[in-house]
């Protein structure tokens, strides 16, 4: 069976799946076809079902989970993994609302956990995410949320950390901040997703089980980024919620879909 996989290029997406789409394990009768896009671009295409298996922001996940399954490996959850909110100079909190504020893609859980904090937020440019630091810089925005290899390299651009997004959601949970999880479109029989999800499973204990030795698919993908950057990434966003979610990571999420429809305002868990 072939099937259409996507995820992003960055370090820890190509990490977790170089097993998976390199015959690094066995697969059986399963092939995946891989198609590499930034996760808003992915996020879209989840709402057009597009594709097979894909990762995906869980902000967007409210949207598409009647016709899509959640699988249990394969994603991004975690403490102190939240997105950064950066600029070239102070701001104080109280003056966030009124400022230009860069966000990368509508749908990401970067835009839900910067709109939790910040509700009444109401100049916000999306973009891609790669483009974010460039916009501070030369101040089309007076500042951005960003994700990904950026909150490794803003410092060395001059910018501040205005916030930490996801201590807002951490502080009000005690729950690990649901970045992207993998999803399944719910068309498939059951028995094939629990096939996917232990291969997915597999390629990321393969790929920690070979660490730290760095695949080239990594490398490959990663651009001009330094592979000191690139081992940054993969130590803070794979880790054992990327082998499973388990209660913890089910209930973060449960949590999050329950503030996105507005049932729930005491985030305790």
């Amino acid at each position: 069976m072939k099937l259409s996989l996507g995820f992003s290029p960055c370090p820890n997406d190509t990490f977790i799946f170089d097993a998976l789409v390199n015959g690094k394990i066995d697969l059986g009768s399963f092939r995946f076809e891989p198609v590499l896009e930034d996760v808003q671009t992915l996020n879209r295409w989840a709402m057009e079902k597009k594709l097979d298996v894909s990762k995906i922001s869980y902000g967007v996940w409210p949207m598409i989970r009647k016709d899509y399954a959640l699988l249990e490996a394969g994603g991004a959850l975690g403490k102190g993994v939240g997105p950064l909110l950066i600029s070239k100079k102070a701001f104080g909190p109280d003056e966030i609302s009124q400022l230009v504020v860069a966000i990368p893609g509508e749908q990401t859980t970067a835009h839900m956990l910067f709109s939790l904090a910040f509700p009444e937020a109401a100049h916000k440019k999306f973009m891609l995410f790669s483009d974010i630091e460039s916009a501070v810089l030369d101040g089309t925005v007076d500042c951005g949320v960003i994700i990904h290899e950026n909150r490794f390299t803003y410092m060395k651009k001059g910018l501040k950390k205005l916030m930490e997004l996801g201590e807002f959601w951490e502080e009000r949970t005690n729950a690990p901040v649901p970045l992207g999880g993998i999803v399944m479109r719910k068309e498939f029989d059951g028995g094939i997703i629990k096939k996917v999800d232990a291969l997915i499973r597999e390629s990321v204990s393969y790929a920690q089980h070979n660490y730290p030795m760095l695949p080239e698919y990594v490398k490959q993908h990663s651009q001009e980024m330094e592979e000191s950057v690139m081992r940054q990434h993969i130590d803070l966003y794979v880790n054992d919620y990327s082998l499973g979610l388990g209660e913890r990571g089910r209930k973060a999420v449960d949590v999050l879909v329950e503030v996105y429809e507005g049932r729930r305002e005491n985030l305790k868990i």
